[in-house]
């Protein structure tokens, strides 16, 4: 790992630190075609096991800024986490074996689909007080359980499945959706992190430079999350057109790859 590809990452880190601030979700979206295409990563999957610890780090930095805002719902949060750690666990098991190409593609449909879900959810107001009940512990457990097994396979934190996850499950404003999604986020990449390092393919010189440089972005997107929101629907629509745009450009890189165009 070159000098220059530090440093490369360093700046990666501080765009996909801002995203996760800011959204909670598209750290993994960014983390992975940036390492790819912009810092020279050759290997898809070092390349996802690499950006899992640094989106990790990350919203670790995130959950502590919006965690001082109040932002986070802790036990819903913890639930629907504990829920999908062993589905990550289990889903990134499958996702090492296969190919880091096609892996790709599949990562950018399922963006498109997610974006998709986002748009319709983008005036939804959402209730605030939302707390941890019987009422909505099964939904929170299965849809956690769910985006666990898909962030494990695809190798992602999977903000951007628990955003739209938790807004579904227990009807909580999209902000404090953000805020609670950075504890599953966490959790989910850590676990998938931990599976991909055992095989080798996690570059730790790497990891570290993105998750320094995304401290800096992380603050700064946490604090812009906070004044988007009070525009009605803003950061669905921002996390949507964050998710469309990457989802075709990865389309386009990993089909060419491929040679299907």
């Amino acid at each position: 790992m070159s000098l220059m590809q530090l440093l490369l990452g360093g700046f990666s880190g501080i765009i996909v630190g801002f995203i996760l601030g800011l959204v909670g979700g598209g750290g993994s979206i960014l983390a992975v075609p940036l390492l790819l295409y912009v810092v020279g990563v050759k290997d898809p999957h070092l390349a996802i096991g690499t950006a899992s610890m640094a989106v990790a780090a990350n919203a670790l930095t995130g959950l502590s800024n919006h965690a001082r805002k109040g932002n986070v719902k802790w036990r819903c949060g913890a639930v629907f986490a504990a829920a999908g750690v062993v589905g990550a666990a289990i889903g990134s098991f499958f996702g090492k074996s296969i190919d880091g190409q096609l892996l790709l593609v599949l990562f950018a449909a399922l963006m498109l689909v997610v974006a998709a879900l986002m748009l319709r959810s983008r005036n939804q107001q959402g209730d605030p007080d939302v707390i941890l009940a019987r009422a909505n512990a099964p939904a929170l457990i299965g849809a956690g359980t769910a985006t666990g097994l898909l962030s494990g396979f695809f190798g992602i934190g999977g903000g951007f499945l628990v955003v739209p996850g938790l807004i579904a499950a227990t009807g909580m404003p999209i902000l404090f959706a953000v805020g609670t999604s950075l504890v599953a986020v966490s959790a989910f990449g850590l676990t998938t992190a931990v599976s991909y390092a055992s095989s080798g393919l996690l570059s730790w010189p790497l990891a570290i430079a993105f998750a320094v440089g995304g401290f800096a972005g992380s603050w700064i997107g946490t604090h812009s999350a906070g004044k988007l929101a009070q525009r009605r629907g803003a950061l669905n629509v921002t996390l949507a057109a964050l998710i469309v745009l990457v989802a075709i450009y990865m389309l386009y890189r990993s089909a060419s790859a491929l040679g299907w165009i």
